[in-house]
């Protein structure tokens, strides 16, 4: 199921923090049923993803297809990429510029370009799921099922902090893409899975433990495939989630929003937390009796959902079966 992207061009675009373009190109991919011929499926992709979500090359495969958990036979499932990774070749400089509430504005754009006037489901891990709440915040109406995977509805002070070392490291290090991709693989890990799959081995070949080459493979790794722009704007948005900002409370917005909420939490993720996600949850249910929680149990940490694709195949099951 190869897949080449499309272009809409959003015009006089003005950014949350004053920032106006003339036109911000906005790359997307469909899956499966023609769009108006199926219910729709947004998927928005991670820090280091793109629109090509399904087939040969997708990076949720797994869980999109024909036949799939999201079967691409029943729905039409629509990726957009995130303006600046790169994907179409289309660079933001100054990526301070951007929101993540930019960011789902623009796709609200897109959507209404392609005229989608709804979608059964708005799907994402990681950033892609702080950018679903942020579109789910900003147009209450529009998604039937919101589904957030290893994330959250705003970025912590621990989310801040981490992100403030990687922009240090990509605006500071002589290798910045490698060595900041290094450190985020130890947020997107656990100790308990570098020990199942190293247990201090090492490379005689290099004389480094394992541990050691692995992680400098996933440098060398996304050096090879990521451009500096799209790294740094894409850690931008990671700390730029807030569906409250300028609206209220939390318990506010989420009861205005009218989707079923299906919150999915890792229970070993160092970067979104397992406590976090379910103390959100408890409050949530307070104001909204369709707001449903479920975890996948994993030693990977934060990388789970891009690992234990049995256990979310179950949890989305719920919802599109």
């Amino acid at each position: 199921m190869k897949n080449k992207f499309k272009e809409i061009t959003i015009i006089d675009y003005g950014t949350e923090n004053g920032a106006h373009y003339h036109a911000v190109a906005l790359s997307y991919q469909v899956f499966g049923k023609p769009l108006g011929e199926a219910p729709v499926v947004l998927v928005v992709h991670a820090l280091t993803g793109n629109s090509t979500v399904a087939g040969e090359e997708g990076w949720w495969s797994e869980v999109i297809g024909d036949g799939k958990v999201i079967d691409t036979q029943k729905y039409s499932v629509l990726a957009f990429d995130v303006p600046g990774n790169c994907f179409n070749e289309y660079v933001i400089d100054k990526y301070k510029n951007f929101t993540a509430r930019d960011i789902a504005k623009i796709f609200s754009a897109g959507l209404k370009s392609l005229g989608v006037k709804e979608l059964f489901s708005a799907i994402g891990g990681s950033i892609g799921g702080g950018i679903i709440w942020e579109l789910a915040a900003l147009r209450p109406t529009l998604i039937q099922n919101l589904i957030p995977i290893a994330t959250d509805w705003k970025a912590t002070d621990w989310m801040i902090a981490n992100t403030l070392v990687q922009e240090a490291i990509l605006n500071n290090s002589s290798n910045p893409i490698y060595d900041a991709r290094m450190h985020a693989m130890n947020l997107y890990r656990t100790p308990e899975s570098y020990k199942l799959k190293f247990n201090r081995s090492t490379n005689e070949e290099l004389h480094v433990f394992n541990v050691e080459s692995w992680l400098m493979h996933h440098g060398e790794k996304l050096q090879k495939r990521f451009q500096l722009t799209a790294y740094r704007m894409m850690n931008n948005l990671l700390r730029t989630v807030d569906i409250t900002r300028g609206r209220g409370t939390m318990p506010e917005v989420v009861a205005n929003i009218q989707s079923a909420i299906y919150i999915v939490a890792i229970d070993t993720d160092l970067f979104f937390t397992r406590k976090e996600n379910h103390d959100d949850y408890l409050e949530m249910k307070k104001v909204k009796d369709n707001v449903y929680y479920d975890e996948i149990h994993s030693i990977h940490g934060h990388d789970a959902f891009l690992i234990e694709f049995d256990q979310l195949e179950k949890i989305l099951s719920k919802i599109f079966k």
